[in-house]
């Protein structure tokens, strides 16, 4: 099973793997952190790392059902033309999902920044957190184990990975969800993201492939922005 210690290539492998599944990681931990965000101060933290640690298991236990996720690349039915596998299908439920979870965020968002005492009055289970959690983990593992399964040969290497790259988003998920916290505007910003994705993964889905490139080029762009304007408000806040 670790036969592969001695080969250089099978390091490489390791690393360009853990970084790709820490990237691909990054909304997991932005859509963790603004749904802990609705609870209670006193059990954010643990719904941070259940989430995570819920993902970890479902990634590497989709790992050990190989034949089952390399299955869901074959075709179930037509539409339009169009074949349609078990993948796009959970690639288009999970879409919707992510459209209907994020407008319903934003729209949370909106409705306290006019009525400041609405947070109380609408905050989520923990159970109910987790399980958001969960089904969107769903959708991102099916992708994130496919391109595994692309890039490396031996399992231990992919479980590996996976480990190590949840071990980096619980060291930094509390910093991020601080961060999103204290400021609002970067909270709406990482929900546009995530209405983004789940554009992508419906097109994905049905069929249009969309670059990821381009994805992840909007993202970076629309960071840089309100980075900046981030910026233009503190130097004026110290300047008042």
């Amino acid at each position: 099973m670790f036969d592969w210690f001695a080969d250089p290539q099978a390091w490489i492998a390791l690393a360009t793997l853990t970084a790709l599944e820490i990237v691909l990681g990054i909304d997991n931990v932005i859509f963790i952190s603004i749904l802990s965000g609705r609870l209670p101060p006193e059990q954010q933290g643990k719904a941070r790392r259940v989430g995570l640690l819920a993902a970890m298991v479902m990634r590497i236990a989709l790992l050990f059902s190989l034949s089952l996720i390399m299955q869901l690349e074959g075709g179930l039915f037509t539409v339009l033309g169009e074949e349609i596998s078990g993948r796009d299908l959970i690639l288009i439920a999970g879409g919707l999902f992510l459209l209907a979870k994020s407008t319903l965020e934003i729209h949370h968002r909106i409705e306290e920044a006019g009525e400041p005492q609405a947070t109380a009055s609408k905050a989520v289970t923990f159970g109910a957190v987790v399980a958001q959690v969960m089904v969107l983990d769903l959708v991102f593992s099916i992708d994130s184990v496919i391109t595994a399964v692309g890039m490396v040969e031996h399992l231990s290497v992919m479980v590996i990975a996976v480990l190590i790259s949840v071990l980096v988003m619980v060291i930094f998920v509390d910093g991020i969800a601080a961060f999103v916290d204290r400021h609002p505007t970067f909270k709406v910003l990482a929900l546009s993201f995530l209405v983004l994705i789940g554009v992508a993964l419906l097109g994905e889905g049905l069929g249009l492939h969309i670059p990821k490139g381009y994805v992840y080029f909007a993202m970076a762009f629309s960071t840089g922005v309100e980075v900046v304007n981030l910026k233009i408000r503190s130097a004026r806040a110290v300047k008042a």
